[in-house]
């Protein structure tokens, strides 16, 4: 009675399942004076794990696979109530030993239960002596088996509450990862690393709507075994697991992705339509040679429509139970959560933005325009009371200037009003300001950049591809031969063409043939009905007119 006493206390102190369950084992064959003891954990009817204790590994090793549940062990499953023999071997259920096995007579098996359902079950075998287990220990191990019970079901609250903490830390690094401002992209991957960690899963992947087909997901981020062979790749939604949570909004749990008919194979040498062909060539090419086994796929609402998180162990290992099922499902909602609101953060930010361009751009209008305007109508009507000849024209250089200047300003306006029609914000004024912007290093100055009209509005993404590479390629052209001081760039659309001059004050483009970038230039021209004209400017120099009609 103090032994067990002694080891009902010890099992009390444990709060790993791990410890708590050989623990279990090494009391009951301390107590029993067995010379083998084993604990196995019953799932689904039969043995999901097997905890030996009095074996050698290298005895362990040399037996092979671990029992999973037939013969007198099966027994107890069937019927889960005490069980004591004096020769197993002669037991109508006993299937024999497989080779290496040690031989074995005696036996005691006992249930173990964790709030009135079976946990597993103790197997104690060979009592030492050469006698047989007795009621005294059948009493013995029951009343272990129900300390047992309880140190199992501690540890399981344990372990539900550190995983459940480990979620949660999880969860606040991916927010505060979202409010520092880090891209959606680099979030997703993040999602993606701290499921597979905490829910301990060997391959992660975030699936999402393929772009120009409605009918199937892309995975766009993962991590872990053989992510590198499936990023990028393709799954149906009607046929596919991830497509399954997607479509119905639910997790979808598969115990071994190898024999489910829903599964569907990702890449395009599978050994069998149930299997992640993928996953097992990057095992093989690791040398683990095993394939993917259990999988959950877990719905995640995304702005760009509803993808899923995948997660996926490798073949042999535990299939995830409805705890982890629970967890990562809610893991999936509060991270998309966390996406949602970032993206309104965002959104407002933008907007906030928005609105002070938009007031510049009135204040611009309505007070500068506007003064200047009037005050070249001035500096125009005073001419007519000029005498001198010379005093005349630089007036009306200065009325010239003014006109300049609110072009410039009208530009700017244009360039406060306009973000592009794409979802991050680009179009043909931002994209052509950079490609000035570059240039600059390879010339040495910074060119002059003049942009009139509604450019982003009217000029098509076709037309303003091909714009941006003319003026990146003549732009080079002037760094590697005009030896240019000075550089004009100017984009205007007007009526119904839009015209890109370049004109710069180098050494001039000679009698040389208008081949290589000039060709191509105009060859891009020609594609939209345009022209390109090279010519000298006053004073010397190259001017480069590229001219494309817009469409009605």
């Amino acid at each position: 009675m103090r032994s067990l006493l002694d080891a009902v206390m010890g099992l009390g102190r444990g709060l790993e399942l791990p410890q708590v369950l050989r623990g279990i084992v090494e009391a009951a064959v301390t107590l029993t004076d067995a010379e083998y003891g084993a604990l196995g954990v019953v799932d689904d009817g039969q043995l999901s794990q097997f905890l030996p204790v009095g074996m050698s590994d290298e005895l362990i090793g040399l037996i092979g696979r671990t029992p999973c549940g037939h013969g007198i062990l099966g027994e107890l499953i069937r019927n889960p109530a005490p069980l004591r023999l004096t020769d197993l071997t002669r037991h109508p259920r006993s299937y024999g030993f497989p080779a290496n096995h040690p031989p074995m007579r005696t036996f005691l098996g006992v249930p173990v239960r964790v709030r009135d359902e079976v946990f597993g079950n103790l197997y104690l075998t060979e009592k030492r002596g050469g006698g047989s287990f007795d009621a005294d220990d059948e009493a013995v191990v029951t009343t272990l088996s129900i300390a047992a019970g309880v140190a199992i079901d501690n540890a399981r609250m344990y372990h539900e509450s550190r995983r459940r903490e480990r979620w949660l830390e999880a969860l606040g690094e991916i927010t505060r990862s979202l409010l520092s401002g880090t891209d959606a992209d680099e979030v997703l991957r993040l999602i993606a690393e701290r499921a597979r960690e905490v829910a301990g899963a060997d391959c992660a992947a975030v699936l999402l709507p393929a772009t120009g087909a409605a009918d199937q997901l892309a995975v766009t981020v993962a991590c872990g075994t053989g992510a590198s062979r499936i990023v990028g790749l393709r799954v149906p939604v009607d046929a596919s697991l991830p497509g399954m949570a997607v479509r119905d909004g639910r997790p979808v749990v598969s115990a071994d992705l190898r024999a489910d008919p829903r599964a569907y194979p990702l890449g395009p040498d599978a050994e069998s339509k149930a299997g992640d062909a993928l996953d097992e060539e990057a095992d093989e090419a690791a040398g683990h040679g095993t394939a993917s086994g259990p999988a959950v796929a877990v719905p995640l609402q995304v702005d760009t429509g509803c993808g899923a998180l995948r997660l996926s162990r490798l073949a042999g290992r535990p299939a995830f139970d409805d705890a982890e099922v629970t967890l990562i499902s809610g893991f999936a909602d509060q991270a998309v959560i966390a996406l949602e609101l970032a993206r309104r953060r965002a959104e407002s930010e933008e907007l906030t933005v928005l609105h002070d361009r938009d007031r510049i751009a009135r204040d611009l209008h309505d007070l500068a325009i506007q003064r200047l305007f009037a005050t070249g109508i001035t500096l125009q009507s005073a001419t007519r009371l000029i005498e001198r000849p010379e005093a005349a024209e630089r007036v009306g250089r200065a009325v010239n200037d003014l006109d300049t200047t609110i072009k410039i300003i009208r530009s700017t306006i244009f360039g406060l009003r306009t973000t592009g029609d794409g979802k991050d914000g680009r179009g043909l004024r931002r994209d052509l300001t950079e490609t000035v912007q570059r240039a600059a290093g390879p010339l040495g100055f910074t060119p002059a950049l003049r942009i009139e009209g509604p450019v982003d509005a009217a000029v098509p993404d076709e037309v303003a591809e091909h714009l941006v590479a003319v003026a990146a390629e003549a732009l080079s052209n002037a760094a590697r031969h005009a030896r240019a001081a000075h550089l004009d760039v100017a984009l205007s659309v007007t009526g119904e063409t839009v015209t890109l001059t370049v004109t710069d004050d180098g050494v001039g483009i000679g009698a040389a043939p208008h081949t290589g970038g000039l060709a191509n230039m105009r060859a891009r021209a020609a594609m939209h009905g345009g022209r390109l004209t090279v010519e000298p400017p006053e004073g010397g120099g190259t001017r480069i007119v590229w001219c494309v009609p817009l469409p009605d």
